[in-house]
């Protein structure tokens, strides 16, 4: 208790006899904890546990899977058949010696055999283990006759006599209740006499290695497999009763997805006199598969130049350095050219640097082109997407300036804003360019057309900043920001319908860092961050309602400074690595 770690183990009888196989680390502390009975858990989806954390404000579901190459099928060697509700005995045989063991069911046949010792009607009826496959297992649920909506109803009871069939009704009197068993209903926790509501798991899933989707009620938290039994007094024994949850809403092919740190011998460690000033329309760093540069505090815009094929830990001595003479504001590789460094500065100047094969042996002075045009300092440059030599910058002169870096001149000027401009990014295709600004408006552009917006649309609400990032090949456009409140959200526009407003917007969190998407196009999946958060949200977009669907985020140790993404060719595909 008062811990935000749980730490998971296998047990053996044999040493070693405990076995750590992964930890979760939680958003609040545990005042708490709990595990929710096997019949509840998603065994088509390898769920082998699930444990609700209670923290000083919400009820979290923590979900464990065991990954497997097929969620198609029952995995038998997961789940054995478990203890049910019924029991073996009664109070009275148990004191008469009957030793009779909990009966097993498989595949619908009793097993473990007929009782020996003398046995009261109630033994003779008992099934105390049940299948956890789904064909196979009950349908029954909790019930509490103290919450309304639950009683048990007398439904179907037939007289054997007389053949009569009664057709049952609903009793919410005392005398009831007083007979009932004392399970609660796990789909609410109303006071006796109020309507039955939800409670909700408010404040999102739970991050690390295996969490659960937030904002679900208990009754979508134990699942509607649940399994309970209650003393009815007008049937004069056990009746199976089934209040049906309601019905799920989609979710994400990819809601089971894992972030995973790897291994500390390809971290590059010891880096030191960083530069965590660049302006919050700038990622902090870039790199590609081969290298990362990094801006660093010293005097004229020092850039670090490291080889991602050389982990380990940095020497003490000073590295050699790219001198860019200017403090740095943003930089970015070339896609076609991994030794192509793009760099702008706070003098209004972008100076493009190449850097030798092999990686920087000396300090390297002078570039290999300065680009003028700008007036006012520069804080994003993007490079195009299928183009070479090809690449667009935003300044606080309100400008947004096409390059052509073949012949080191500005093709084209495009117009039309009114204040600060938060992001700029390339459609897919390459065909148009979307930008948000501080005045709230997203606009569209086709460079090859005009230097005026195609489209114009209201942005986000707040003007702390903003970033956009084409979705669902090039269609749609997400836009992170703030709102009036300063809550950081998300929203969803159609491309060719920008002036009709957002499709959806989904709030997220309140925090001060502007929210950094990047967008995977083959899974659909958003990630998002902020400088100086330890979350990354993870969202599966889609074109269809509800738009947003939510996967398992990643919580890490330590606030992020910058958090840029590697091409997808550095992905490990033999391990299903997507990003």
């Amino acid at each position: 208790q008062g811990e935000n770690l749980l730490y998971c183990f296998e047990v053996a009888p044999t040493q070693p006899a405990l076995t750590q196989v992964t930890q979760c680390r939680t958003e609040g502390s545990t005042r708490g904890l709990g595990a929710v009975p096997r019949l509840a858990l998603d065994v088509m989806a390898c769920e082998v546990l699930r444990v609700l954390q209670l923290t000083d404000t919400a009820l979290v579901p923590v979900s464990y899977l065991v990954p497997r190459k097929s969620v198609q099928e029952f995995h038998e060697d997961l789940f054995p058949d478990c203890t049910g509700m019924l029991p073996a005995t009664d109070a009275q045989g148990w004191w008469a010696g009957d030793s009779q063991q909990v009966s097993v069911i498989q595949r619908g046949v009793l097993a473990g055999g007929i009782a020996t010792a003398p046995c009261s009607p109630l033994c003779s009826v008992q099934v105390g283990r049940v299948s956890l496959h789904p064909a196979r297992r009950p349908t029954e649920t909790f019930t509490s006759p103290i919450i309304a909506g639950t009683v048990p109803t007398n439904a179907g009871h037939t007289d054997t006599d007389t053949g009569h069939t009664d057709t049952g009704h609903i009793d919410t009197g005392h005398s009831d209740a007083d007979q009932t068993s004392g399970y609660s209903s796990p789909s609410s926790l109303a006071s006796p006499g109020s309507a039955a509501t939800s409670l909700s798991a408010s404040t999102g899933p739970s991050s690390g290695f295996a969490s659960s989707p937030s904002q679900k009620s208990l009754q979508s938290i134990l699942g509607e497999r649940a399994v309970g039994w209650a003393w009815g007094a007008p049937l004069g024994g056990f009746g199976a009763l089934t209040q049906p949850s309601p019905a799920a809403g989609p979710s994400s092919r990819f809601r089971h997805a894992q972030g995973r740190v790897l291994h500390r011998d390809l971290h590059l460690t010891n880096l030191r006199g960083l530069s965590l000033t660049t302006p919050g329309e700038s990622d902090g760093f870039c790199a590609n598969l081969q290298r990362v540069a990094l801006p660093l505090l010293s005097a004229g815009g020092q850039i670090a130049v490291l080889e991602l094929s050389k982990p380990g830990r940095l020497p003490d001595v000073a590295v050699p350095t790219i001198q860019n003479g200017a403090a740095v504001a943003d930089l970015t590789w070339d896609p076609f050219d991994p030794c192509h460094l793009a760099v702008a500065g706070e003098d209004a100047k972008i100076r493009l640097w190449r850097i030798p094969e092999g990686g920087l042996q000396e300090t390297l002075q002078e570039p290999e082109a300065v680009l003028r045009g700008h007036t006012e300092k520069i804080y994003s440059i993007r490079f195009h997407p299928t183009a070479s030599d090809l690449l667009v910058s935003s300044s606080y002169d309100m400008t947004v300036r096409i390059w052509e870096l073949s012949t080191g001149r500005e093709v084209l000027c495009l117009q039309g804003h009114t204040d600060q401009i938060f992001s700029m990014a390339w459609s897919p295709d390459g065909k148009k360019l979307a930008t948000v600004s501080k005045d709230g408006r997203i606009r569209l552009y086709e460079p090859r057309r005009s230097s005026q917006p195609q489209q114009e649309g209201p942005g986000p609400e707040g003007g702390r900043g903003a970033r956009l990032v084409w979705v669902c090949g090039g269609d749609y456009l997400l836009v992170s920001g703030f709102d009036s409140r300063s809550e950081r959200r998300i929203l969803l526009y159609r491309a060719q319908a920008l002036s009709e407003g957002p499709l959806s917007v989904l709030g997220l969190d309140v925090a001060p860092s502007t929210l950094l998407p990047f967008y995977d196009e083959d899974t659909s999946v958003v990630f998002l961050t902020g400088k100086g958060d330890t979350r990354v949200f993870l969202y599966e977009v889609t074109p269809e309602p509800p738009y947003f669907l939510e996967c398992n985020s990643f919580t890490s140790n330590e606030p992020h400074k910058g958090f840029v993404f590697l091409p997808k060719t550095a992905c490990e595909v033999r391990e299903v690595e997507f990003a």
